[in-house]
């Protein structure tokens, strides 16, 4: 008998691998719609099947996948945000269409705008910064006066930190709001800007399923005013109460956003005032959130989100506790990648679980303030925090690049 057909919508340069692979332990057969499928390489090198349809097109995606029920028994039909984050919202229309166990789309749209998701956390009680919404550069200088300096500039929709700043200055908000509308940022909607207090205090993360906290980690991001990760680490070492804090104000945003259904990564900032929502993804956070959570508490988050998407039962229960940890690779300047070494021998240490590298020589870098700075990350983990760290660092020493600066 045929293997039934899992439909993923576009790819993902991260996680798309690990859904892919998934999904054949399964013994599942792994199908990509997507506009243009050579941009994600793991489905030549892998031999996946994939089929180009406009993915912006919602009628094209179900006249496609109307012709693909003709020829496979399709099990289920998930996808991917990555920096498009509407992909998502039609994933949650496709299954409500046909019948399929997805997102309620009309929730997963209003997280999608993070004006609307704020306002609905904010009514609900939710501790989020305060913040405003502006269209032009007149109302984000009023808002930035309201709110007070420092205070972070971003789009209302878009992901991977591209377009975030944080400005100290009314000259540094007058730039960034000159950056974001004068034709350099690319909007995916009409220009709406928000303004936000400045959070301060540790970066925290929590990964979801089904309406249950699976892990709490933290995070260190490279230096201000960019919002470009660095580090991330799990399980965050919070105190019992503060890690109830964390689940609780978690679970209170999945109310108030109606997220009950499958994955979602919650960020937060430890302040003065206690844990306060800086956003509500509702999605599985990208590499290296899945490797990371496998590796300090057994579980395979993008293998029980294909459970869910296939009409099955989640098993959530940790099967160990160990410290796992990620540093990205993040270059200090803009030039040409003329070389990578060291990456086996990062690899062969005892205790690193992966090595990875986003590019290959002979690329160009042009340094984004966002998640297109990351050149690869070396992920590490042991029993102990002080082991882990010690074997990141260890690990990390042994890669090196050479950046030839652009000829001008």
């Amino acid at each position: 008998m045929a293997s039934k057909a899992l439909i993923l919508i576009e790819g993902h340069r991260s996680i798309g691998p690990l859904y892919v692979r998934a999904a054949q332990r399964r013994g599942l057969h792994p199908i990509t719609m997507s506009t243009d499928p050579t941009q994600y390489g793991y489905l030549a090198a892998e031999g996946i099947d994939a089929v180009q349809v406009d993915t912006n097109d919602i009628d094209a995606v179900k006249s496609a996948y109307s012709r693909l029920k003709l020829t496979h028994a399709v099990a289920g039909l998930t996808g991917f945000s990555g920096p498009d984050e509407s992909i998502y919202v039609t994933v949650g229309k496709l299954c409500r269409h046909f019948g399929l166990p997805g997102p309620d789309p009309t929730c997963i749209e209003q997280c999608h705008d993070k004006f609307v998701q704020r306002q609905l956390l904010a009514q609900a009680g939710v501790p989020i910064p305060d913040y405003r919404v502006a269209t032009n550069a007149m109302e984000v200088d009023s808002a930035a006066a309201e709110i007070g300096l420092p205070v972070v500039i971003k789009p209302v929709v878009g992901s991977g930190s591209s377009g975030v700043r944080m400005c100290r200055t009314v000259g540094e908000v007058a730039n960034h709001t000159r950056h974001l509308l004068g034709g350099r940022h690319i909007w995916q909607s009409s220009p709406r800007i928000l303004v936000e207090e400045f959070a301060q205090g540790q970066y925290i993360t929590a990964n979801m399923i089904g309406g249950r906290v699976v892990g709490i980690g933290t995070g260190e991001f490279g230096p201000l005013p960019h919002f470009v990760y660095r580090e991330y680490s799990f399980p965050a070492p919070l105190s019992a109460d503060e890690n109830a804090r964390i689940a609780d104000a978690s679970l209170s945003c999945l109310r108030a956003l109606g997220l009950g259904w499958g994955p979602a990564n919650i960020e937060f900032r430890w302040t003065k005032r206690g844990p306060i929502v800086i956003e509500v993804n509702p999605r599985l956070a990208g590499t290296p959130d899945p490797e990371l959570v496998q590796l300090a508490y057994g579980i395979d988050l993008v293998d029980e989100h294909i459970k869910l998407v296939i009409g099955e039962e989640c098993d959530l229960r940790a099967r160990h506790s160990r410290t796992a940890s990620a540093r990205f690779l993040v270059p200090d300047r803009d030039g040409m990648l003329e070389g990578i070494e060291g990456v086996s021998r990062a690899a062969a240490v005892p205790g690193v679980a992966e090595v990875k590298m986003y590019v290959h020589p002979n690329t160009p870098i042009v340094r984004k303030g966002d998640y297109r700075d990351l050149i690869g990350h070396v992920i590490a983990a042991s029993p102990s925090r002080d082991q882990t760290a010690a074997l990141l660092q260890q690990a990390v020493n042994l890669v090196n690049w050479t950046i030839t600066p652009f000829q001008t």
